[in-house]
C-alpha cells in the first residue's frame, strides 16, 4: 500500500504535497500515517525517520502493518480500549501507554491521534504524533523516590530556583514551619525571615554562595504562627554545566530546644536566678570590661552601690518569702531607672550595682536619687514602704577596681550612717 490517497486528499485541500512531505520527514516527534480500515488494526502507511528510531522497526518493516506489533504484556489494555472507541467515532485522542520496540524493550509513549477526513466528512487516515517519554517517567519516579527518601529524614529541606522561589520542602520542613509546600511555592524564601539577621549577614550568604562555596550558620527563622525557631543549616548552590547557579538546596536542623538549653545554662551561669540581674561573677566580668575600656579611651566610668535599708529585719519578722519579694521588687525598680547601656549586677544578699559607663558624677547622682525616690515610694502589701541607702563613685586617674569598688561601699556605709535613705558621693 502507499500514500497517495492521503497525499491526493492533502492538495485538494490546497496543501502541499512535497512541502507536507518534508515537513514530516524531518519533523523531531515521531510521526506514523495509517489508513482508516480498523477492522484490520488500522494499517501503517508511512513513518517518519523519528518514528522509525523510536521503535527500531524500518519502514519497509510497518509499512501495511497495524501497529498492534508495537503493543505487549505492559501495554494498558484500558488505554487500548479508549483508543478504539475514539478512532471508531472519528474523535481526536491522547494517551500514554507502554509499548514495544523492534529489540523487545519497553518504553513510554505519548499518542496524539488525529482522524483525517475527505471532502465528503469521510474518515480516510489518521495521523498520529508520537513522543518517547520513558526519560521523563523515570525522572518522575526517580524524583517521587527522592522525595519520599527526602519525607522520611529529620532533617529540613527545601530547594528554591536561582530566585530562591521555592520548588520543594519535605515534610520535616512542613511540620517545623507550618507551612504546607502548596502554599509557599514560588514564593521567596524570604517568608520566613524574622528580622533577627542583619543586611551583613545576608550579604555574606549571598557572597559565599555566588562563589560556589557553601553557607553554614545558625537561622531564626519564624514559623507561619510567628513563633521563632533555630535551624543550622548548610545552603548549597547547583550550577548548570555552563556554571550558571540553577538552584539553591538548604538542607537543616530543627536546633531550638539545643538553643533553648544553651540559653538557660548561660542564664544559670550568668543571671540571679530571684531577681533576673546579672550575678555578682558575671557581673565582675562586666565590670572589668567596662574598666578596661574606659581606661583604653580616657572615659569616664561611675559606681552605684545600693543597699536595701534593715533588710534582716524585714526577712526576720515577716519571713523569707516577703524579703524574697521585695528583693525582686527593688532589683525591678533599679533595672527601670538605669540606662540602656547600664549594667545592674545582684552584687550579693541586699545589696546591689549598677555599673555607669561614659557617666560622669553628676547623671550617677541623679540616676541614685531616681532608684532612691521609686524605692521610697513603693509599698509592699505586707512589709510596707521600703528604703535603701546607696553610694556612688566616680573612676580616678590611676585607680584600680578594687579601689574604686571600696571607695563606692564606703559611700554607701556615710549614707548609712547618716540615717538611710540617702545617697553619698564618694570625695
Amino acid at each position: 500500500m502507499d500514500d497517495a490517497p492521503f497525499m491526493h486528499t492533502v492538495a485538494e485541500s490546497g496543501g502541499s504535497p512535497p512541502l507536507f512531505e518534508a515537513a514530516f520527514m524531518q519533523a523531531w516527534n515521531a510521526m506514523v500515517i495509517t489508513d482508516a480500515d480498523l477492522s484490520a488494526g488500522c494499517r501503517v502507511l508511512q513513518a517518519n525517520p523519528a518514528f522509525t528510531a523510536m521503535t527500531g522497526y524500518t519502514l519497509d518493516e510497518l509499512r501495511g502493518r497495524s501497529l498492534r506489533l508495537l503493543q505487549g504484556p505492559a501495554t494498558d489494555a484500558s488505554v487500548i480500549d479508549a483508543l478504539r472507541s475514539c478512532l471508531k467515532e472519528g474523535r481526536h485522542f491522547e494517551g500514554v501507554a507502554t509499548n514495544y520496540r523492534k529489540d523487545g524493550s519497553e518504553y513510554t509513549v505519548r499518542w496524539n491521534i488525529s482522524p483525517v477526513h475527505d471532502g465528503r466528512g469521510t474518515v480516510t487516515h489518521f495521523v498520529s504524533v508520537q513522543e518517547d517519554i520513558s526519560d521523563m517517567i523515570r525522572e518522575e519516579r526517580t524524583n517521587r523516590l527522592l522525595a519520599s527518601a527526602l519525607d522520611a529524614t529529620s532533617d529540613l529541606v527545601m530547594l528554591t530556583n536561582a530566585k530562591a522561589q521555592i520548588i520543594f520542602v519535605n515534610t520535616a520542613f512542613e511540620n517545623a514551619t507550618g507551612y504546607p509546600l502548596s502554599d509557599i511555592k514560588h514564593k521567596t524564601a524570604a517568608i520566613l525571615k524574622s528580622g533577627k539577621h542583619d543586611d551583613a549577614f545576608y550579604a555574606a550568604m549571598y557572597r559565599t554562595l555566588s562563589s560556589g562555596q557553601d553557607f553554614r550558620a545558625t537561622f531564626i527563622n519564624r514559623r507561619r504562627d510567628g513563633s521563632l525557631f533555630h535551624v543550622e543549616q548548610t545552603i548549597s548552590t547547583i550550577f548548570d554545566d555552563d556554571g550558571r547557579p540553577t538552584h539553591h538546596i538548604g538542607v537543616g536542623k530543627d536546633v531550638s530546644r539545643r538553643v533553648q538549653r544553651e540559653q538557660e545554662l548561660l542564664r544559670a551561669a550568668t543571671k540571679d536566678k530571684l531577681t533576673g540581674l546579672y550575678n555578682r561573677h558575671h557581673g565582675e566580668k562586666t565590670l572589668r570590661e567596662a574598666f578596661s575600656r574606659a581606661q583604653a579611651g580616657g572615659n569616664s566610668l561611675c559606681l552605684i552601690i545600693a543597699d536595701i535599708d534593715h533588710f534582716k529585719r524585714i526577712n526576720d519578722t515577716f519571713g523569707h518569702l516577703a524579703g524574697d519579694r521585695v528583693l525582686s521588687d527593688v532589683a525591678g525598680i533599679l533595672r527601670a531607672a538605669a540606662r540602656s547601656q547600664d549594667t545592674v549586677i545582684r552584687w550579693g544578699g541586699e545589696e546591689f550595682m549598677i555599673v555607669l559607663a561614659d557617666c560622669v558624677i553628676g547623671d550617677a547622682v541623679l540616676l541614685a536619687e531616681r532608684v532612691r525616690t521609686r524605692v521610697h515610694a513603693h509599698r509592699d502589701s505586707e512589709v510596707g514602704p521600703l528604703t535603701v541607702s546607696l553610694g556612688i563613685a566616680q573612676l580616678e586617674a590611676g585607680e584600680t577596681i578594687d579601689a574604686l569598688i571600696a571607695r563606692a561601699d564606703a559611700a554607701l556605709y556615710d549614707a548609712k550612717r547618716a540615717g538611710r535613705n540617702a545617697v553619698s558621693v564618694s570625695p
